[in-house]
């Protein structure tokens, strides 16, 4: 008997700037939904660099599939497109401004890796550790009954030349 079940989602798209930023608050939603808030910056930051790899360089097109899953002890976050050519961590000039990514996914995960997928194709993954320090479900905060009722609105009319005006006052969302 298997003591924390599996859990899963996919997302397809085609990896164009603005889907991207859509895949990673699909991701943060999903983490908190499974109590893993502590893990959503490095995650982020890992498929936001495997997309940014899929829309500058996969051909023939842009489609892909972004997999999390969560087994255990580890999440595993995976980003599967339809070029054959496989990624490379490169040396870049300190001074470049690109060229980083993959070693980026490298230092904020446990371990990650690049497989073939069929004929033409390719899976590109990390995973990143549930277990350990600071992984643990948010806490609730405790609402304590108000003292004194809160104000949502208050009047506030204009002086002008040290007088009150005649015109209707304003409403601040501002309590005091």
């Amino acid at each position: 008997m298997i003591g924390h079940p599996s859990r899963h989602c996919t997302v397809e798209l085609q990896a164009l700037p603005s889907r991207i930023g859509q895949v990673r608050r699909i991701l943060s939603a999903q983490l908190r939904y499974w109590h893993m808030d502590a893990l959503i910056d490095r995650a982020a930051l890992g498929v936001t660099e495997l997309l940014s790899n899929v829309h500058r360089h996969a051909q023939p097109d842009k489609l892909c599939t972004v997999e999390i899953e969560l087994v255990l002890d580890r999440l595993t976050v995976s980003v599967r497109d339809h070029d054959p050519r496989m990624p490379e961590v490169r040396y870049v000039e300190s001074s470049a401004t690109s060229g980083r990514g993959l070693a980026m996914v490298a230092a904020v995960s446990e371990s990650w890796g690049v497989r073939p997928d069929g004929e033409s194709g390719k899976v590109v993954w990390f995973t990143l550790p549930t277990s350990g320090a600071g992984i643990t479900p948010p806490a609730r905060a405790l609402r304590r009954p108000a003292e004194k009722p809160v104000r949502r609105f208050v009047e506030v009319e204009p002086l002008v030349e040290g007088r009150r005006s005649g015109h209707a006052p304003a409403r601040s969302a501002v309590g005091g």
